[in-house]
């Protein structure tokens, strides 16, 4: 899909810009603040082609994209004011105070650190390529080259607060440009003298404890939050007409000496202790603790949990100059490449082969989430060979003694970032999570979804009252081979588990013959549609209401047999935001067949000029062996259309 046209459905989908509190990304997600998750159209916003998948976790909502995900977030900043700084939105109330204290803990970490990582691996890769440059004596500390080129690598780290005081301005919604003038109060040239002399400081008769801030990560983030704070107070009490002169000079004036007497101390002795805390553990048993960390990171990316570690990586390289677990995590990475090559190979299905062998060049170079969502979680036990596969990679790396000098997502390109101490083990580690993770794959198996199909469909016109076959693993050509004209479906050799009735009168067609790809292509399941002659729509099973939406135009139901039945009335008819849809029945519900869900106005939907056309998929394919479906032009609402057999 293009690019363009993705970003504007996706903004759709999530309830509009109006919904969305704020949005960043990472490498591979969007990362979004709703307001109103009832807004949210989760199950079309997953059926999208370019979404990989959309997780829910930590007060975001993620919507999966991969490597195109930078773009995506640019068009809908293009199409939006979502980016700008200016127009940022509070969630509702309700919704904040849902939020776990974790959850709103992991956001705001997110959404400060997130912009960095980019230029945060680029300097680290530079950083290592220029140490092992010296250590190879093809250059020496001394030469103007590398005196430029050092700079170059080592200035983010150098002006961390600076760049952190951007961000966390923007995250607790503050003036930036103050934020930054009391960082660069912090690290300004006399300011680091007072520091190295080490000479008694005072402040109006009060003493002030000098640290050297380059490099730091809590004092200036808590400054940052405090001076939103006292920005609010001051702008309830200080007339408009003076704002935007007083304001900031009181807060340069307070926070600059708050930050240095207070803040600043405090924060430098929070980071230290962190990092010592974190060593102690480590120096416990470095094996056990590493294989742990290898384990378990990418089950804590999945629930968008890592981000309390990346925190911790930052807070250890910045204190110490390397982090021992950030080197730790790292295998899982390879670990989970290796998993996908071994899909890649012994999958007979070529779909799945395609995704994997895409996501496994992806993961080389640190980027997962395409694999691990679309291939290996899905899969579950090559996801599980990866996660032991990790350990042991893991605990290699932690009895070599490995860490990182920046951070970086772990790939070929950034293996430079963990050059020094340990880098032979480390990359022993890496290999070992990668071959160890491939073996185990290809010797454990998984349920290849080509050994699912068991009749192919033949692409012709069927005859009449001939019954056709659909595997869940079929491609959309064999989607639109499966013609809807004659009596139910009933396997003669197979047994029916589940019947599914028409939930609606009218013209039965095939997905393919569906003017909208998500549901003609086959990506969201395997089913049928129907051209209404009425307005009621009827459950086709029974069961119980897994899914409605505000907008009324849609519903879920898991049946009492395993299947799981999208209704979707009408193409695009989310735009009606409501109007004309009655929804009958509520989230939870058990429903019997035949039983009323949803009346709507065909008539007003036609007039308004929306295809109402209405997609009738079972979502959970490839859970079942076959799906028959009926050749009868057209049904009854409670005539059985399709027939599941496991």
């Amino acid at each position: 899909m293009n690019t363009e046209v993705l970003a504007g459905n996706i903004l759709k989908l999530v309830g509009g810009e109006n919904n969305v509190a704020s949005l960043v990304h990472c490498a591979t997600r969007l990362r979004f603040k709703i307001i109103d998750n009832s807004k949210v159209h989760q199950p079309e916003l997953e059926a999208l082609d370019g979404v990989i998948t959309v997780v829910r976790g930590s007060g975001q909502l993620q919507v999966v994209i991969g490597n195109r995900v930078p773009d995506v977030f640019r068009a809908i900043g293009a199409i939006s004011g979502l980016l700008d700084d200016s127009k940022s939105k509070k969630a509702a109330p309700e919704q904040q105070n849902s939020a776990s204290v974790l959850g709103r803990l992991i956001d705001l970490v997110s959404g400060i650190f997130t912009p960095l990582l980019g230029a945060m691996a680029a300097a680290g890769v530079l950083k290592g390529a220029l140490a092992i440059v010296l250590a190879a004596g093809w250059m020496t500390s001394k030469e103007t080259t590398y005196i430029i080129l050092h700079a170059a690598s080592d200035s983010l780290f150098y002006f961390l607060p600076m760049l952190l005081a951007i961000t966390s301005a923007r995250k607790f919604e503050t003036n930036v440009f103050v934020a930054v003038s009391i960082a660069g109060a912090l690290i300004y040239p006399s300011i680091q003298q007072l520091f190295t002399a080490g000479n008694p400081v005072t402040f109006f008769g009060l003493p002030v404890m000098m640290m050297k801030y380059t490099g730091t990560v809590i004092p200036i983030i808590f400054s940052v939050w405090l001076m939103s704070i006292l920005e609010r107070f001051l702008n309830r009490h200080i007339h408009e007409s003076v704002r935007n002169i007083l304001t900031p000079f009181f807060l340069l004036t307070l926070m600059v000496p708050l930050t240095l007497m207070t803040i600043g101390p405090v924060g430098v002795s929070a980071s230290e202790a962190v990092a010592s805390l974190f060593v102690s553990i480590y120096g416990i048993n470095p094996i056990i603790a590493s294989a742990l960390m290898a384990a378990s990171w990418q089950i804590l990316v999945i629930f968008g949990v890592h981000w309390g570690f990346v925190t911790v990586f930052i807070n250890d390289i910045s204190v110490m100059g390397h982090s021992y677990l950030k080197a730790a995590s790292s295998p899982s990475v390879f670990a989970q490449s290796g998993a996908l090559l071994a899909v890649m190979l012994r999958t007979k299905d070529k779909k799945l082969k395609a995704l994997a062998g895409s996501s496994f060049i992806a993961s080389l170079f640190g980027i997962t989430e395409p694999g691990v969502y679309g291939v290996t979680l899905k899969l579950k036990k090559p996801f599980v060979c990866a996660v032991i596969a990790a350990g042991f990679g893991g605990a290699i790396a932690g009895y070599a003694k490995s860490s990182a000098i920046s951070m970086g997502m772990p790939g070929l390109l950034t293996l430079p970032i963990f050059y020094g101490e340990g880098f032979i083990g480390f990359i022993i580690g890496c290999v070992v999570a990668f071959a160890a993770s491939l073996v185990l794959t290809l010797l454990v198996g998984f349920d290849d979804p080509a050994l699912k199909t068991t009749t192919q469909t033949a692409p012709s016109a069927p005859a009449a009252g001939e019954k056709r076959t659909v595997s869940a693993e079929h491609s959309a050509a064999a989607t639109a081979a499966t013609a809807a004209t004659a009596a139910p479906a009933a396997p003669s050799a197979q047994v029916v588990n589940e019947q599914i009735a028409a939930p609606i009168s009218g013209t039965v067609i095939p997905l393919t013959a569906v003017d909208d790809k998500v549901f003609s292509s086959g990506i969201v399941g395997q089913g049928f549609a129907i051209v209404p002659d009425e307005g009621r729509v009827y459950s086709p099973v029974d069961g119980h209401i897994a899914s409605t939406f505000a907008s009324g135009h849609a519903i879920g139901i898991n049946s009492t047999g395993g299947a799981e039945i999208l209704i979707h009335v009408g193409i695009n008819t989310v735009q009606l935001e409501g109007q004309h849809f009655q929804m009958q029945v509520k989230e939870g519900d058990e429903v019997k067949k035949g039983q009323l869900l949803l009346t709507f106005d065909l008539d007003e939907i036609k007039k308004a000029g929306y295809d109402t056309v209405t997609p009738v998929i079972v979502t959970n394919s490839e859970a079942w062996r076959e799906m028959q479906i009926s050749d009868k032009p057209h049904s009854r609402s409670g005539e059985p259309v399709m027939a599941l057999s496991l």
